[in-house]
């Protein structure tokens, strides 16, 4: 099994300066890093590496996205506001989404990364990616950036796909413990783009991601949300897929599958209340790989997305690495013991919120299979 493995320590020089925590500073917060701080990404690049599974990897340069490839899911002034702002000095585009000088070359380089990863799978250069990259993309909509977002990294790569590589029908699985409403605003209306997300009920953006919104007019079917209570852990996770994520990939039947690969569900984070392991994540991985390998012959690219707690992050995406690439280390996760018995039960709250998007996206819109 070849992995690829995109990361550049450009990624870790996206400046987001001082905040209170992941909102902007206010006269009674005293000023901290931002939440969003590279601290998270470098450690689990770090122990990839120091694990030894970097050797087992194939590394993958990215290039920077083009306009014309941003432009394809975002607004051209949107794109040229957000260059202008940075040469400016930095900006902010709300939501607590400060940025600096260079961020805009770099928010280029991490959808670049992206559409690296895509294009070697595509193309058989290896058979499955992670894109550790940063800033992260699934807030980010067609004319405005949000929750830390500037670019939508995997909407990007969805459509590049599309346009250059021959792959008609893209299924996004979103896994970032926060809705991703950007992906959703993105192909809202397109039925060749499945939108999947599996996110803690209201906590980001508020109230966005009910189980009601379903898709526009002509992609009925092919937006589907599945907001968890808080609380949930690997069993309302394992439910989530089996009941309505794997047989919603079975029916559409993807040529790829990128997924929004956020950490941020782990019981550790600090911007959600969800209850994963780093084995839960191992087992989500093997069903999405599962999935891949029936569907698209295993084309499948994982883009990192959000995840806050410096400490568990890195075991949570060493174990992801791992199972796509087949190999395991010998590194044991001490926090593993701590996590793995909060949340392995399905309590009926969360069996029937599991329900609900089943019963929503049931086998009567199995018409989405196959155009």
């Amino acid at each position: 099994m070849a992995t690829g493995w995109v990361w550049h320590e450009r990624y870790m020089w996206h400046d987001t300066g001082t905040a209170g925590g992941p909102l902007p500073v206010s006269r009674w917060v005293e000023p901290m890093e931002h939440v969003e701080s590279p601290d998270a990404k470098r450690r689990f690049a770090n122990l990839v590496s120091a694990s030894g599974l970097l050797e087992h990897l194939t590394p993958l340069a990215p290039r920077p996205a083009t306009v014309a490839e941003l432009t394809r899911v975002h607004l051209p002034e949107y794109v040229a506001d957000v260059d202008r702002q940075a040469a400016a000095g930095g900006g902010n585009l709300g939501g607590g989404t400060p940025f600096g000088e260079f961020s805009y070359e770099i928010a280029l380089l991490a959808a670049g990364g992206v559409l690296a990863a895509v294009e070697a799978v595509a193309g058989g250069v290896v058979d499955n990616a992670y894109a550790l990259v940063r800033p992260p993309g699934h807030h980010a909509t067609p004319d405005h950036g949000r929750g830390f977002c500037l670019f939508n990294n995997v909407a990007v790569a969805a459509r590049h796909a599309q346009a250059t590589l021959g792959l008609e029908r893209i299924a996004i699985v979103d896994w970032d413990v926060h809705h991703g409403n950007g992906t959703q605003d993105t192909f809202w209306d397109d039925p060749s783009v499945l939108a999947v997300s599996i996110h803690q009920d209201g906590v980001y953006p508020p109230q966005s991601g009910p189980v009601t919104d379903v898709g526009g007019p002509g992609a009925e079917g092919t937006t589907i949300n599945v907001p968890l209570p808080p609380g949930s852990g690997d069993g309302a996770y394992r439910a989530a897929f089996t009941e309505v994520v794997e047989p919603a990939l079975d029916r559409f039947a993807p040529d790829l599958i990128l997924v929004a690969c956020g950490f941020d569900a782990n019981g550790f984070d600090p911007l959600a209340r969800q209850m994963l392991s780093s084995e839960s994540f191992r087992e989500l991985t093997r069903r999405v790989a599962d999935a891949a390998a029936r569907h698209c012959d295993g084309r499948l690219v994982l883009a990192h997305e959000g995840g806050y707690s410096p400490f568990a992050v890195p075991f949570c995406g060493l174990a992801v690495v791992e199972q796509l690439s087949g190999v395991r280390t010998g590194v044991e996760d001490p926090f593993l013991p701590i996590v793995e018995n909060y949340g392995g039960q399905l309590w009926p709250h969360q069996a029937d919120a599991v329900a609900a998007a089943a019963a929503v996206h049931s086998a009567g819109r199995s018409w989405i299979a196959h155009g």
